[in-house]
């Protein structure tokens, strides 16, 4: 279908609503509208496997699902058994569950790296947990994060990093400092520029491209040299990667580390694990100044955490991660062969790990272009593909991929014609997406 036949009422509608009631319109800025050609952003009716419809009862083929956290797909039946078992013994109490406990003991086996592990809602609060714990045992008030890396939390000591850093003060912002992925010389000369004054070294064990041979390991060695603590923020890597996320499949273990997106398929859990000797500083066995580590009414919701317990058994069983990598692999070869096959392989690119693909539009001369991924966007939705990123779910079929890529080759004639004119303009139907972080909306 042509984009500019391809209409949304009940969904522009469902924007309006949303907008006039809900900052943004929508609950992640990641999913705001902004993000999505203009009057092309559907909203959500429901979802099953790897299809959702949206109100004006379209069906599509869904990649990213969740922003990463639906990895088993929607409704998947192992998650559900479970969750109702727990909704009829009671959601929440005025003492810990024995689930707690349960699902303490599933994470630990699962990641057997970690000897202590807390539960949350989201990944931004464990994450800063990690970093208030490391500024609590070092001593020390500087956070050295990676400025390769796009998120790690909503609090002020990363938000005021961004372009969106209005209403942080710049003395908490100053706290933050930054070091390049795969460049350990560089990460020295920053521990050795604020001598003593590092708390911790943030960052995505991997992310893009594989870590440079050694690199993972010479962090190791560079954080114990300094007394930092080491924090993998394994939201995206826990469970694409390995089960026990990258450092599970590198070999290489973090002093503390942080789990969430697909730990729950959807529902919503996050996880700070790490040394007992680290993590009993939150707790009521040691002797030193207590740390208000985690304290979260919902944190041990027990259908949520049965949610949990039940994706990891399926990734155990199923062999889900090595499912994750063979659809991403086929998904990205078709995409290429597409791309190429238009003759657009140098400007519709596929990268990052088979399990988490993303991918980047680039403009006449090769840069990064949001008009471009407008136009490739709008061809996408009207082909019933609904594709910010192409990270897979282990729902997704064989034809639901060779549906995807005959979608990507009709864009990416569009793309070739846009290319050869030096003009996407007449193919975008409005305003350009835009990027998440900037100042102004």
């Amino acid at each position: 279908m042509d984009p500019d036949d391809f209409l949304l009422p009940r969904s522009r509608t469902a924007n309006e609503r949303l907008h006039a009631m809900i900052p943004g319109g929508a609950h992640t800025y990641a999913k705001g509208d902004d993000q999505y050609p203009e009057h092309l952003a559907p909203v959500i009716s429901h979802g099953h496997g790897a299809h959702v419809w949206d109100v004006d009862g379209n069906r599509y083929v869904e990649y990213g699902s969740g922003l990463r956290s639906v990895s088993l797909g929607h409704a998947h039946p192992r998650v559900l058994e479970a969750v109702r078992r727990q909704l009829d013994r009671g959601s929440n109490f005025v003492r810990p569950s024995i689930v707690e406990a349960e699902a303490a003991e599933c994470f630990l086996a699962t990641v057997p790296t970690a000897e202590m592990v807390k539960f949350a809602k989201n990944g931004s609060d464990v994450t800063t947990a990690a970093v208030r714990l490391a500024r609590a045992v070092t001593g020390r008030p500087r956070v050295a994060i990676c400025s390769d890396h796009p998120f790690f939390s909503v609090d002020d000591w990363f938000i005021g990093t961004t372009p969106m850093s209005a209403g942080v003060p710049a003395a908490v912002t100053e706290l933050t400092v930054a070091f390049p992925y795969g460049d350990l010389a560089a990460t020295e000369e920053l521990l050795t520029r604020y001598r003593d004054e590092v708390a911790c070294l943030v960052l995505e064990p991997a992310g893009a491209a594989e870590p440079p041979p050694g690199y993972l390991a010479g962090l190791r060695g560079l954080a114990d040299r300094h007394g930092c603590v080491l924090v993998f923020d394994e939201m995206i890597t826990g469970f694409r990667w390995s089960e026990a996320g990258a450092q599970g499949l590198y070999g290489v273990l973090p002093d503390l580390s942080t789990f969430g997106k697909a730990l729950g398929n959807g529902f919503a859990v996050s996880a700070l694990a790490g040394r007992r000797d680290l993590m009993e500083h939150g707790g009521l066995r040691h002797s030193g100044d207590r740390v208000f580590l985690l304290s979260t009414t919902h944190g041990a919701e027990t259908h949520s955490l049965a949610a949990a317990m039940a994706v990891q058994t399926t990734y155990a069983e199923e062999g889900v991660t090595a499912r994750l990598h063979a659809l991403g692999e086929r998904l990205a070869a078709g995409v290429r062969d597409a791309a190429a096959g238009a003759g657009v392989g140098d400007h519709v690119v596929v990268r990052g790990r088979a399990s988490n693909l993303v991918f980047a539009t680039l403009d006449e001369n090769r840069q990064p272009s949001q008009q471009y991924r407008t136009l490739f966007l709008r061809r996408l939705l009207a082909g019933g593909v609904l594709a910010p990123s192409f990270v897979v779910s282990s729902a997704l079929g064989e034809a639901d991929i060779d549906h995807t890529v005959e979608v990507v080759a009709r864009a990416c004639a569009v793309y070739r014609k846009a290319l050869d004119a030096a003009d996407p303009t007449p193919w975008l139907g409005g305003r350009p997406v835009k990027p998440v972080f900037r100042r102004f909306a």
